[in-house]
């Protein structure tokens, strides 16, 4: 007997001979037309069969195709990319903490028709020019995607030796074949769609379970601990020249990021850019609440900076007498550049450098730039309301109504700023003492 997929009209049950065999054929003829992105000649057929059903008056099979075509038109108008793209394929590569991801779209008759990740192995130092070169040279002259082979190749880096390549894929193909890689336009837009799915595809790859144990077992060796660590955390500051401070605290465990432990602290009551103040109002913030129990503590605790951000870390653990967390400040090299950080414990002046390809630096890589992400996101929603709510609000007895009133009569903040206490008594329900207070609001 059939299965449930039949019973949903999600099947038409081959298996048990349900439909024939002629028209189980032309059905997967029909969806080998779609996968290729031949989606007019699929229309024109269905279009052919439900005039031809409806000419036999077979209603019930017409009302079936017309919604097949339908269906085939919506899927088509979400798919659209523009109809004079032709065939085009488009490579994305974003590198990260020691793993790259490649996502290639497939565009073929003005239609987005699929896109697959990859996930090549990475050299020692490799360059991304070099890597997307490899990866397309072994990808195209694979024997089956050779026989798909498009005119247009779309990158988002220059590869080596690109005329060798070219001309080699135009000889196999037996047509031109062309690699670019500065666009402008639409083919932009293709390019940032295809680095967004990697760069998604790359956070869910490094996250894997498997691929997170493998680093947290290399940070125990690197750090020299007892035991493999379960809960790590991280702290970064972000702010705008002192403008809307705010510190971040994200959580990892040997699952990866653990997002629903994230924390966000608004900074206040510091001198305006004293990072070392911001970090350690933050981490007593968060740590007094652990260790009264609101919270599991940490095995490794991460400060994004060197030796100054890791002493506010330790006078905080100092005070609150935590002595079980294993502290390490994570210097950025010369240039800012992956790869050449230092780890810093406390009573190691020297620090810890590992090496570019060590899976115990791309972990600590991930989390610290997991934490600078998390912080940056909080500091501009923080800024952006502050810029957004007026001054006039933190006024006392100047509500909505009496706001609308004064920017209604003056245009503007500025007009306001700027009128006597007079013009201000003049809008209406704004008293004589009231209107001295907003001019000494302004004024002060």
């Amino acid at each position: 007997r059939p299965c449930l997929q039949y019973q949903i009209k999600r099947c038409t049950a081959p298996c048990v001979e349900y439909i024939s065999t002629d028209d189980y054929l032309a059905d997967v003829k029909r969806a080998t037309l779609f996968l290729e992105g031949r989606s007019h000649e699929l229309v024109n057929d269905l279009v052919k069969m439900m005039e031809q059903a409806s000419d036999e008056m077979d209603y019930e099979s017409a009302a079936i195709f017309r919604d097949q075509i339908a269906k085939l038109q919506q899927v088509q108008a979400q798919q659209a990319i523009n109809v004079k793209a032709g065939e085009v394929d488009v490579a994305a590569l974003v590198m990260r903490h020691g793993s790259a991801c490649i996502h290639c779209l497939t565009i073929r008759d003005g239609r987005l028709i699929g896109g697959k990740s990859y996930f090549p192995k990475l050299p020692k130092l490799s360059q991304e020019s070099e890597v997307l070169g490899c990866f397309l040279t072994q990808y195209y002259l694979n024997q089956i995607r050779m026989e798909q082979l498009p005119k247009l190749i779309i990158t988002n880096y220059i590869i080596d030796d690109l005329t060798l390549l070219m001309d080699v894929l135009s000889e196999q193909a037996n047509h031109r074949v062309k690699i670019q890689s500065r666009v402008r336009g639409e083919r932009q837009q293709w390019i940032k769609m295809a680095e967004q799915n990697a760069m998604y595809a790359l956070i869910n790859h490094l996250s894997s379970q498997a691929n997170m144990y493998h680093r947290f077992d290399a940070l125990k060796r690197a750090l020299q601990l007892d035991e493999l660590p379960k809960h790590l955390e991280c702290f970064d500051i972000s702010h705008t020249s002192g403008e809307a401070t705010v510190a971040s605290c994200v959580v990892f465990d040997r699952e990866g990021p653990r997002k629903s432990d994230y924390r966000k602290f608004n900074i206040k009551n510091i001198t305006p850019g004293d990072d070392y103040a911001a970090l350690k109002q933050a981490i007593t913030r968060r740590y007094t609440k652990l260790k009264s129990g609101e919270g599991l503590l940490p095995d490794i605790l991460f400060i994004d900076g060197g030796k100054g951000q890791l002493h506010q870390a330790e006078l905080v653990f100092e005070e609150l007498q935590i002595d079980d967390v294993k502290l390490v400040g994570v210097a950025k090299g010369p240039g800012r550049k992956p790869g050449y950080e230092t780890l810093f414990v406390p009573g190691d002046s020297v620090g810890i450098r590992l090496a570019a390809d060590e899976p115990a630096l791309h972990l600590v890589q991930q989390i610290r730039d997991e934490a600078h992400r998390f912080a940056i996101t909080g500091h501009r929603l923080q800024r952006d309301k502050k810029r957004k709510t007026s001054t006039l609000e933190d006024i006392q007895g100047v509500g909505a109504k009496r706001r609308r009133a004064l920017l209604h009569r003056f245009g503007g903040l500025q007009g306001i700023q700027q009128a006597s206490t007079d013009e201000l008594a003049k809008v209406e329900g704004i008293s004589r003492s009231l209107a001295l207070i907003i001019y000494e609001h302004f004024h002060a």
